[in-house]
């Protein structure tokens, strides 16, 4: 048996979904004519109770368009230690944007409105970088999934609009959020200026995020989507597909949550100290090796030799990602085999 878990982003569309992006009605998104896109921008912007959304290939894209809109040429955008617009899109804020970045640390990603706030330093002058915006990522991705408490979302926004600062969520994983908290995602966004979503990551569809703001936000991202070369043309086929996802995996992952504790529990047993099983809360299981006599590499690879794939993120920091291609059968099989990895490392101590 195979048995990827190296991301969420690894499934692939089912027979059902094809159907559906076979048949999508279809223009040129260009000159604003997909009729399948326009109503899936419409559906989420409503959904996430904001005016207006634009569809964008990837979700770097997506983040980076709702920065841009807050953070101008020069100014500073804080974000956690481990946040993906910090660590995964490969200094697109300076590249692109000309926006500084600084960070504040936090176990497992969780936010506490003091940190961020602490080190804000909006209406710095002439002589010193300003802090225009904050980024919140919910779920957490190198945190573990971590959902963020609405608690303190809502008190970092009370306490950056004291201050003139502006709020974007990353919330590429925002569906697994609702999901395991049951907050709606009104509730969730009507925090932040912006917000950005994946539908490639944990819904199943293949291609497609959305960056959601004010309309004449939105309307200026548009300008900049095209400036950055992701103008698309007849994309009702992956609209069609994030449509379908919405409509039909959404519930399901309430599945991939089990699944991954379940995997969670199995590794911790065997030894504590590589996962909590409390904190796994969503999808993503994080294993700290610290304790075994290996790197996360040597780790990955001996799991790839029995069939199962996950990710070494550092050297002795490893991630798994449960996901709809994944049934209780492989939940199993994986958990068998990475228990079993983890006695061998054990025993070569």
């Amino acid at each position: 048996m195979r048995v990827d878990l190296r991301s969420d982003t690894v499934t692939v569309p089912s027979d059902a979904m094809r159907e559906v992006m076979a048949h999508a009605p279809v223009g040129d998104d260009v000159y604003g004519e997909d009729e399948t896109v326009n109503s899936l921008e419409e559906r989420v912007a409503a959904l996430f109770g904001k005016e207006a959304g634009v569809f964008t290939p990837s979700g770097s894209l997506a983040n980076q368009l709702a920065i841009r809109m807050l953070v101008a040429p020069g100014e500073e955008l804080i974000a956690e230690t481990f946040s993906h617009i910090v660590r995964a899109e490969l200094g697109a804020a300076a590249t692109f944007s000309g926006i500084t970045t600084r960070t504040w640390p936090a176990e497992r990603g969780l936010l506490r409105a003091d940190d961020p706030m602490e080190i804000a330093r909006p209406s710095s002058g002439p002589y010193q970088v300003s802090t225009t915006a904050i980024a919140v990522e919910n779920t957490h991705n190198f945190g573990g999934g971590t959902v963020q408490p609405l608690d303190e979302i809502a008190k970092l926004h009370h306490a950056a609009n004291e201050v003139g600062i502006l709020l974007h969520l990353d919330g590429a994983r925002i569906w697994n959020a609702h999901v395991a908290s049951g907050v709606p995602f009104i509730e969730y966004a009507k925090y932040f200026e912006t917000v950005s979503v994946c539908f490639s990551k944990g819904l199943g569809a293949p291609v497609g995020s959305m960056m959601l703001s004010t309309k004449e936000k939105v309307a200026k991202a548009r300008i900049w989507r095209k400036r950055y070369g992701a103008g698309m043309r007849q994309i009702g086929i992956l609209a069609a597909a994030a449509h379908f996802a919405l409509d039909t995996n959404l519930p399901l992952l309430a599945q991939d949550h089990r699944r991954a504790k379940f995997i969670a529990q199995q590794c911790h047993d065997v030894e504590p100290s590589v996962i909590n099983p409390a904190f796994v809360e969503t999808n993503i299981v994080s294993m700290d090796l610290t304790q075994l006599p290996l790197s996360a590499s040597e780790f990955a690879q001996m799991a790839k030799d029995e069939g199962v794939l996950i990710s070494s993120l550092g050297p002795k920091f490893a991630r798994l990602v449960t996901h709809i291609d994944i049934d209780d059968a492989a939940m199993k099989y994986a958990a068998d085999v990475l228990a079993a990895t983890l006695k061998r490392a054990l025993m070569a101590k």
